[in-house]
C-alpha cells in the first residue's frame, strides 16, 4: 500500500501538567479523549483515587493519569501530522495501548464522523521516559 503521510510529536509532561492545572483535568479529558478512551480515563481515575484516597482537587493527578493523557495527546498530535490534508477531530482518533494480556499490540483508530472520507490503516507507536512522550505514526493510503 501506499504511504499517505508520516508524523511525530514529542510532549514534555509537565507542559501538560500546567495545562491541567489551567483548565481542569476532567474538562481537559473531555475535550481530547474519544468515548471510548474517556471510559478508559474514568476506570483510571476512580481507581487512583480509590487507592489513595484522593480528593478531586486535593494533590492534583497522579503521574499514571498525567501519562494517559499525555500519550494520547501525543498520538493525536502525530496523527493530525501523517493525516493531512484531513483534519480529524480530537474525538474521531482513539488510541488504545499495548495489552501483553491479551497479546494487543497499540493500535489507532480514525473514525470520522465525515462520510467522504476514505478510511486508512494507522499504524502507531509511542513511548514515554522521564518527562518526556513521544509517538510516530504512519498513514497507508486506502
Amino acid at each position: 500500500m501506499p504511504i499517505h503521510g508520516i508524523g511525530i510529536d514529542i510532549l514534555h509532561v509537565p507542559r501538560l501538567a500546567a495545562l491541567i492545572e489551567r483548565r481542569g483535568l476532567s474538562k481537559l479529558a473531555s475535550r481530547i479523549l474519544s468515548p471510548v478512551e474517556l471510559d478508559a480515563f474514568c476506570s483510571l481515575t476512580s481507581q487512583s483515587e480509590n487507592k489513595r484516597a484522593l480528593a478531586a482537587n486535593e494533590r492534583g493527578p497522579t503521574e499514571p493519569i498525567v501519562r494517559f493523557l499525555g500519550v494520547r495527546w501525543t498520538v493525536k498530535e502525530a496523527a493530525y501530522k501523517a493525516l493531512y490534508p484531513l483534519r480529524p477531530t480530537w474525538k474521531e482518533l482513539t488510541y488504545t495501548s499495548f495489552d501483553a494480556k491479551k497479546g494487543l499490540k497499540p493500535e489507532l483508530v480514525y473514525a470520522s464522523l465525515s462520510p467522504d472520507t476514505t478510511p486508512a490503516k494507522l499504524h502507531v507507536s509511542a513511548s514515554h521516559d522521564g518527562e518526556h512522550i513521544v509517538a510516530t505514526v504512519l498513514v497507508e493510503q486506502g
